[in-house]
């Protein structure tokens, strides 16, 4: 809360100093010329929506100002046929909404990668969000190279007895094809008690996607909250992210108020996008 009383205060200096010309042009000049670029765009993992029909979840995903979205199984189902599929993608592009991903996806067998590949490929989609078996990685490395489709690998914090953290993840896949990176969740990684920001710069190299959410306690018992409400310093996490020149997507998975989730998410993307104009 400390964080972002003074993220607000600071904001509110801000938009006063951009109301008065006299202190804009002050504000202007050298500075503004060593901004660094924003690279990364906003998105939705729909699981945030998870009770809500694929239309109305992708209307929803607009009303907060942003058109990316990865879609879990209940807004598509992994054992949709084609014509599934294809009359899902032709509803995002009449709707003018990105479905760049699919996750996360549960990997136990070949079958199930197989099956996980040929979805991404019918739905054209760039990654998969994943949780392949440890045994199951080569295998899931061939399919990557012949899909030529991303795998990202979620962490889900304590409990998750294959990829707690995004180091344990990043230790197994550090040597296979390029294309085989990382979903870092930086809620789940504040709640095992690691910092989101230096897991993040710690494995830049293979980060392609990142969930973002707020949580109330840096613990096991850390539950999801709106951002800028909880316990991750988003201000000096988002300034890190432009600092490394992050091209990939911020998603959020706003996790709480499964009913009504749309206030929390405009809410969190109101903050989030309050930090991104201060940068």
């Amino acid at each position: 809360m400390t964080n972002r009383r003074n993220f607000l205060k600071a904001a509110g200096i801000g938009m006063a100093a951009a109301a008065m010309p006299g202190l804009a042009s002050a504000s202007s000049g050298k500075a503004d010329a060593k901004k660094d670029k924003i690279n990364f765009q906003l998105g939705v993992a729909s699981y945030t929506l998870r009770r809500f029909p694929v239309e109305e979840a992708l209307d929803m995903t607009l009303r907060c100002g942003v058109n990316r979205i990865t879609f879990k199984d209940m807004h598509l189902p992994l054992d949709s046929d084609e014509a599934t599929i294809k009359k899902t993608v032709e509803l995002c592009r009449s709707k003018g909404v990105e479905a760049y991903g699919a996750g996360v996806i549960y990997m136990k067998t070949k079958e199930e990668v197989d099956r996980a590949f040929e979805y991404a490929k019918a739905a054209e989609m760039e990654m998969i969000i994943g949780v392949p078996n440890h045994e199951l990685l080569e295998y899931v490395e061939g399919k990557v190279k012949q899909y030529d489709i991303k795998l990202a690998i979620h962490n889900h914090g304590p409990g998750d007895k294959l990829y707690p953290s995004a180091e344990s993840a990043y230790k197994l896949i550090q040597h296979l094809d390029k294309r085989m990176g990382l979903c870092i969740d930086i809620g789940h990684t504040k709640r095992i008690n690691r910092d989101p920001e230096q897991d993040v710069k710690d494995f830049f190299d293979r980060v392609f996607d990142v969930h973002i959410k707020d949580v109330t306690a840096a613990s096991a018992d850390g539950k999801t909250c709106i951002i800028g409400r909880g316990v991750i310093d988003f201000p000096a996490f988002m300034k890190s992210m432009v600092k490394l020149g992050y091209n990939g997507t911020l998603a959020l998975e706003y996790e709480a108020e499964a009913e009504d989730p749309l206030p929390g998410m405009m809410e969190s993307f109101g903050y989030v996008k309050g930090i991104m104009a201060m940068l």
